[in-house]
């Protein structure tokens, strides 16, 4: 029996606005925490309180879900470890991410869940984009009057080129995006395609019934496959709780549901835990998360209004907690995090919705059990180097490794990171900073470089399927992609154009109009391509092509390497074209191939004395001693929603946003936007995403916060030649160096 003074002494070790997690005794809780303030920490305490308080057991469980697989294993060795101190057995609580808690109900009642009866497996995200690819085509096929209309756009003359052209930018780009966005977003909130179909759109209705008809297009081929993906984990679960008796089994196993991360929550998902947490006394749930760290909204259906919503009904209720007191930064970066915030919410960027929760991030109490929880900033704590400190990139660049130098001179110790939001400015620091490694022994770790590895495998099966089906559209343009991708041609081209007509770009005859000087020299990376494959035995393919796309860089060498030495275990006596490309499929759909990785990942992206290369988006719930955010000018934060000038032809808004748009309409039940209407809102929430993006960037700092933008920065980060003079700098970024004069440098 656990006594009260253990559990008193256990809530003792919270501040006051975690306490009140603690002190949770049944019902709905809503707790909207600014970054910092130890959510985590806070629900880890208040489950093991808990399961003491309420005696919980293998059969009567708290059930814990999460966004990741890595926030699970951190929850859970927090909770045990509360628990093996009060000697409270372990089997009391479960740890879960969403889609696997789902799949357990659906697998466990499988003749209810609605996947059949024989073996499920779940498709990977390479296997998804084939199905998708593969539902476009046949759609295009089952639809020649849809389609065509929208090969006619506008401003279509009938010219045999244009029509090429178009049909490769339908078919390869804008129909898969359309059924990625449709199918993600539609699903996740449970509706089904013809949901889409009887949508009443004001005009540009076709955009939703080509939505529906991909939609219900890849539900076939999916079930064809005997496959399910994520979101179809979370239906089978609600199919299976319809059932009142299997409902009931599960209700009366579960006590409560601890939700961390709430605000990337998806309607259904939320739905699923809602019935979970029912109890003949109400719903036993408690909903953590920052609404104002919602930043993954625009790639997933994840939307911050949600937990909002969930928020502003318990607040009704008095069931809102607010942890607003932060044990992480120096005052100085909260008071530039808070105005930044403050500054957005009142600007023309709120106009249709506000992109923060209005909560200001504060410092703890002079008595809070966390140690240094507020430290001593280094020196004024923000730094801002506004265009007329900063010539160009490689200025700015020179200026933070020279910042880099002193700090690590003056503490060795000193924890570091560099946060971009493109790879390709990842990829320019990484080489710009090398000299911090020669010459200093500063080590510089880059995050993105992994990613860079992983994608090995997909790079190399593009390459080789063009090397064996040149002629193909598809091929040559994926092909270029890569390229592009691994900066070997100019971005500078329009690739739907090039991959229209393989043929005349390979080999143009002398009646074929004469290439731009950029086209030239992507026609001789492919023929340099094609005719390795007749030159070269087939085993020295791979090495060659390692070669042509990463050069000297190491580690996406060695990868290359260990892939190509699989292969030619894997097809001893059996080495073939044919076979070196069916193989590397099988690895790219099913995902099992590790990257040779310098060290290991885990606990390595926070080690005191190295620079941490990291994404904007991979630093959400990390933090540094010193913080660098360069690069931070008007285009990328918060930029504008770009539509290509091959799809302008379809009209001023692209058909993936609009679909997104439109299905978020029906979802909350707004007035469906038309096609216009539905670009701008789709604008206007990219932008929202990207100042909490960059709100996210700030508030990863403890100590020093460093904020720049130079003067001539790339137009496009895929081709550094091309600058823009004077570009304009975020606004965020102006207005926080006019509220505090001080910080600027």
């Amino acid at each position: 029996m656990v006594t009260p003074e253990a559990l008193d002494e256990l809530r003792k070790s919270l501040r006051k606005g975690q306490q009140t997690m603690a002190d949770w005794t049944g019902g709905e809780l809503a707790v909207s925490a600014v970054p910092g303030a130890g959510k985590s920490t806070g629900m880890a305490v208040a489950a093991a309180i808990a399961i003491a308080k309420f005696e919980l057991h293998r059969q009567k469980q708290l059930v814990i879900v999460t966004f990741t697989r890595s926030a699970v294993s951190n929850i859970r060795k927090k909770v045990s470890e509360h628990l093996k101190n009060l000697r409270l057995p372990q089997s009391s609580f479960t740890v879960s991410t969403l889609h696997s808690l789902a799949y357990n109900i659906a697998s466990t009642h499988r003749e209810l869940s609605g996947f059949g009866m024989g073996e499920t497996k779940i498709i990977s995200e390479s296997l998804k984009q084939k199905l998708i690819r593969n539902a476009t085509n046949i759609w295009v096929k089952e639809n020649p009057k849809l389609y065509d209309l929208l090969l006619e756009g506008k401003n279509f003359d009938g010219e045999d080129t244009e029509r090429l052209r178009r049909q490769t930018v339908l078919r390869t780009d804008v129909l898969p995006s359309l059924a990625k966005e449709a199918i993600a977003t539609a699903k996740s909130s449970g509706l089904s395609a013809a949901a889409l179909r009887e949508a009443e759109a004001p005009d540009g209705g076709d955009i939703l019934a080509i939505a529906a008809g991909l939609y219900e297009t890849y539900e076939r081929l999916l079930r064809q496959e005997g496959a399910i993906d994520y979101d179809d984990m979370i239906l089978g679960a609600l199919r299976v709780l319809q059932n009142e008796g299997v409902r009931k089994y599960w209700q009366e196993r579960i006590f409560a549901v601890f939700e961390d991360e709430a605000q990337d929550s998806s309607p259904l998902q939320t739905e699923l835990l809602e019935i979970l947490a029912l109890t003949p006394q109400g719903k036993n749930l408690m909903r953590v998360g920052d609404p104002n760290q919602a930043i993954n909204s625009t790639f997933t259906p994840a939307d911050p209004r949600f937990f909002n919503e969930f928020c502003d009904r318990c607040n009704t209720l008095d069931q809102l907690s607010t942890l607003d007191q932060a044990g992480r930064s120096t005052r100085n970066v909260m008071r530039a995090a808070n105005y930044m915030l403050h500054w957005v919410n009142h600007s023309e960027y709120a106009k249709i919705e506000h992109p923060f929760r209005l909560q200001k991030i504060r410092p703890v109490d002079a008595d809070d059990p966390q140690h240094n929880a507020n430290p001593e900033p280094i020196g004024k704590g923000v730094e801002i180097y506004l265009p007329n400190t900063v010539d160009d990139i490689e200025h700015e660049i020179t200026m933070i490794g020279d910042r880099i130098k002193e700090l690590h001179e003056q503490d060795p110790k000193l924890s570091m990171a560099i946060l971009v939001r493109q790879h390709n400015q990842g990829r320019f620091v990484a080489k710009s900073l090398e000299w911090l490694t020669k010459e200093h022994e500063i080590k510089i770790y880059d995050v993105e470089q992994s990613d860079r590895r992983s994608r090995v495998p997909m790079d190399m099966l593009a390459i080789l399927q063009f090397m064996e089906r040149p002629h193909s559209p598809d091929n040559l343009k994926s092909a270029l992609e890569v390229l592009k991708d691994r900066l070997k041609i100019s971005s500078q081209q329009d690739l739907n154009a090039i991959a229209s007509n393989p043929e005349k770009f390979l080999y143009p005859t002398l009646l074929d109009p004469i290439l731009s000087q950029i086209a030239q020299e992507t026609q001789a990376k492919c023929i340099g391509l094609l005719r390795a494959k007749i030159e070269l035995p087939l085993y020295n393919l791979i090495p060659f092509i390692a070669f042509t796309l990463y050069d000297e860089e190491a580690g996406l060498l060695a990868t290359a390497d260990k892939l190509g030495d699989r292969l030619n275990q894997q097809l001893i006596g059996n080495y073939s074209m044919q076979t070196v490309i069916e193989s590397l499929r099988e690895i790219v759909e099913s995902e099992n191939f590790e990257a040779v990785e310098d060290e290991n990942l885990e606990g390595r992206y926070m080690t005191g004395g190295q620079v941490t290369l990291i994404s904007l988006h991979k630093s959400k719930g990390l933090d540094w001693d010193v913080v660098f955010m360069p690069f931070l000018h008007k285009r990328i934060c918060p930029g504008e929603s770009y539509l290509p000038e091959a799809v302008k032809f379809l009209g001023d808004f692209g058909l993936p946003e609009v679909t997104r748009a439109q299905i978020r309409a029906i979802v909350h039940s707004d007035r469906l936007p038309n096609a216009d209407q539905a670009w701008k809102q789709c604008n206007n929430l990219g932008q929202a995403e990207e100042f909490r993006l960059l709100y996210v960037g700030m508030t990863r700092a403890k100590r020093l916060l460093w904020l720049s933008a130079a003067q001539s920065a790339p137009f496009s980060w895929n081709t550094l030649e091309n600058r823009t003079e004077n570009a304009p700098i975020c606004p965020a970024i102006i207005e926080l160096a006019k509220k505090f004069p001080e910080f600027v440098s």
